[in-house]
């Protein structure tokens, strides 16, 4: 009974209100115990202040303030003859963080990481803090397939107040799939669709591609590519009813199962258009890509309706709704399909918004946009605008949007974010070979002078051979309607005896001006005229018919060229073409006001060709034909030669067509070269500025006298590297001559490169 007594005495004092304080006016507060933390800190944070009235509720509502600062792990307030008492201890601060056994990431790539986590030095020591880092850091862990990565954490007590913090991690080894099972496939084997897949159980590749180590996302991927793997193939009602991913205890095994169901194989028994199309409806027919007959497939259910959404598109109508609505008919394991066709509302375009353009004009931009403001939204003309903003090759990156304008339904703004890039280069090209050895060539360029667009080169070449001064500049918008013109001024001086040019010396001064004209979005042609006089030098081994050139014609040549030529450039863009044509052609003729008479004319074709997602085939083909009139010689400076980079890889450049007796080239009047390319990424790189490709190089050069043995056409074949670096362009190639001569010369290594300023 008297136990029972004194329980309900301390249930009734509980009950009751206690007063921990009396109130009392505050007349003086004073701080005790803090370290670090300056008083003037604590003062801000408490919400009481010299003169209020002090009760039991502003008490707790202090303590709470202190508290939830995290700076004190204790506080306690007291009273003394009207002063209010502060005592609080402060959390320890972290004099350092080490980490033991780290070998995959480096240290303070991990302690930045923490950093998030509210864990660092100097910072005051969270046990939450703790535990949350060392959560993050198991699972950077986890990402790299490292299941059995186990990590402990210390804690020691410092001098003035600190800790040191101490993880200890044993990384262990990166788990591996053991076996996927797939359960529910009939109409396929299982390697068939394994092969679909991104994540394999390991082979000889997978140290490089990483295949056999798991990840949610790879397999979200690979599920999604069975999926449309089946839709696209007929299998309407496919799908994945579950999937098990194990882990074998001692954490080095994975086991992953994926349940699905096929269902059956569906056709397209019947296929209409309703709704308002706003177009012929039988241009609308005509765009869908799902047919009676054919097997159901998602792909083309889709593409149908981006191909008309783009169509409505070009008419302004930039939310237009196409829903292929299916009506099934599971007995007979047929499909009809219904597109309903929903335009909206037409769509203006209110404002064209340029930004990153930090030297670059913003003429220079809008100028190259064909979707203009105020107009109605044309996809073609957006997509056109930004092709040729990407043309310019002044942007590392052109991303353009089209976001509504809020509070309207048929306004639309056009946002164009540019990434600027260094448009100045220093140009440097090199090759080398056991006649010649190292030679090199530079040049100047400015493609985007003052951020004005124009464009200036200055090229100076003083190597043995070609010593080349030069000075060009083009305005491509000399006219509003993208009429361009350029200037040339150049001396060149050519010196062969080094080359398996034949040997002679040439001093040549000229300098002309130059017109470009669009004739549409993607054609364009010029024209020019200039001045040349080249002065000739013969040697003691030039051969006999140079000679007798010079002794017929002069040691001076004179003449006024005209030029005119014609492009067609169609690719996607400038810098990474994945598809699309590039042509041109070009003629040059000596005009009759001197004494030479002389035509060239070149015509050249590429052809960009999507192979895959990232895969490009590249195609050129090169044509030239020249020839003397009038009576008079082909000038043989003026003839075509071949070999090297820009041709056939893998012979000396200059080095292929007609020679002479004592094995000397003498150039020709036809030229013809043809290149094959399979452009593609660097296997485990997303950087696309990057491309390995495969080539094949034919080409050669004729004209009169060939003698047997040096004419013909050269084949090789091999591999380069082309990077679109920061500091400018740069390939190696490397080719193997596969029809070689007895006479040719051979340069198997090549390369060029550049650099940003």
């Amino acid at each position: 009974m008297k136990i029972n007594r004194l329980a309900g005495l301390i249930s009734l004092l509980c009950s009751a209100p206690v007063l921990a304080i009396q109130p009392f006016t505050v007349t003086d507060i004073r701080v005790e115990g803090i370290q670090r933390t300056e008083a003037g800190t604590v003062f801000s944070y408490l919400p009481v202040k010299v003169g209020d009235r002090m009760d039991d509720s502003q008490a707790a509502n202090a303590i709470r303030s202190l508290y939830a600062t995290g700076f004190f792990k204790d506080v306690r307030l007291e009273v003394e003859q009207g002063v209010l008492i502060v005592l609080v201890r402060e959390r320890p601060s972290i004099a350092s963080i080490q980490l033991n056994g780290i070998k995959d990431f480096p240290a303070q790539q991990l302690k930045d990481n923490m950093k998030f986590a509210g864990l660092a030095e100097a910072r005051i020591f969270d046990k939450g803090a703790l535990e949350k880092a060392t959560q993050d850091l198991k699972r950077q862990y986890v990402a790299r397939g490292k299941y059995a990565v186990s990590v402990k954490t210390s804690v020691t007590e410092l001098e003035r107040n600190r800790v040191g913090i101490v993880f200890d991690v044993m990384e262990g080894e990166v788990s591996k799939i053991k076996q996927i099972n797939l359960v529910g496939n009939q109409a396929y084997e299982e390697d068939e669709l394994l092969g679909m897949m991104k994540l394999s159980t390991p082979d000889w590749m997978s140290w490089f591609s990483k295949d056999d180590q798991y990840s949610k996302q790879k397999l979200s991927a690979d599920m999604e590519a069975l999926r449309s793997f089946y839709m696209d193939s007929g299998y309407l009602e496919f799908n994945i009813d579950s999937t098990q991913v194990s882990i074998t205890p001692d954490k080095k095994d994975i086991y992953i199962t994926i349940n699905f169901t096929e269902g059956a194989k569906y056709t397209v028994s019947k296929v209409a258009v309703s709704g308002n199309t706003l177009i012929p409806k039988e241009e609308v027919e005509a765009l869908i890509q799902v047919k009676p007959g054919d097997t159901f497939s998602r792909s083309a259910l889709t593409a149908t309706s981006k191909v008309v959404g783009e169509r409505l598109g070009k008419e302004g109508y930039a939310f237009a709704n196409i829903n292929g609505i299916p009506e099934l008919d599971k007995e007979k394991h047929e499909v009809a399909f219904n597109f309903v066709v929903d335009p909206g509302q037409r769509v203006y375009i209110r404002r064209i918004n340029i930004a990153g353009n930090d030297k670059t004009r913003d003429e220079v931009i809008r100028r190259e946009f064909r979707q203009v403001e105020g107009s109605w939204f044309d996809v073609d003309k957006i997509k056109k605008s930004k092709q040729r903003v990407d043309k310019l090759q002044f942007f590392a990156d052109v991303n353009v949007e089209t976001p509504p304008v809020q509070g309207t339904n048929d306004q639309m703004d056009v946002n164009v974010r540019v990434e600027e890039k260094s448009t100045g280069n220093i140009s440097a090209g090199a090759g080398f070979s056991q006649g010649e050895g190292l030679s090199i060539t530079g040049g100047i360029t400015q493609s985007n002078l003052f951020g004005s667009g124009n464009h200036a080169a200055v090229q100076l070449n003083t190597g043995k051979i070609n010593q080349v001064y030069s000075l060009s500049y083009t305005n491509p918008y000399y006219t509003d309607d993208g009429v361009s013109r350029g200037f040339d001024f150049y001396k060149r001086n050519t010196d062969s005896r080094s080359t398996a040019v034949s040997q002679y010396t040439s001093h040549t001064l000229g300098g002309g001006v130059r017109f470009g004209v669009p004739t549409n979005e993607d054609e364009y042609i010029n024209y020019g005229l200039s001045f040349e006089r080249t002065q000739l030098g013969v040697l003691a081994n030039t051969p006999a018919r140079i000679v007798n050139y010079v002794n017929t014609f002069g040691a001076t040549n004179t003449n006024v060229l005209g030029t005119v030529g014609w492009g067609r450039d169609t690719r996607d863009s400038a810098m990474y073409t994945t598809e699309g044509s590039v042509q041109r052609a070009f003629g040059e003729i000596a005009l009759p006001v001197f004494d030479m008479r002389y035509y060239k004319l070149n015509y050249q074709h590429q052809y960009y060709y999507p192979v895959s997602t990232n895969v490009t085939l590249l195609l050129n083909g090169e044509l030239g034909v020249a020839g003397g009139y009038g009576g008079k010689q082909m000038p043989f400076f003026k003839n075509f030669y071949a070999g090297g980079t820009g041709s056939v890889r893998g012979y000396e450049a200059n080095s292929l067509g007609p020679r002479d007796a004592t094995n000397a080239v003498l150039g020709g009047t036809r030229r013809v070269v043809g290149n094959a390319e399979l452009l593609f990424p660097v296997p485990g790189m997303k950087e696309k500025s990057v491309r390995l490709s495969g080539f094949f190089d034919a080409g050669a050069v004729y004209g009169p006298g060939d003698l047997p043995g040096s004419a013909g056409l050269r084949y090789s074949s091999g591999v380069a590297v082309t990077w679109i670096s920061p500091v400018g362009p740069i390939k190696f190639s490397y080719g193997v001559p596969l029809n070689k001569q007895a006479v040719d010369k051979l340069q198997k290594f090549q390369f060029t490169l550049g650099s940003m300023f």
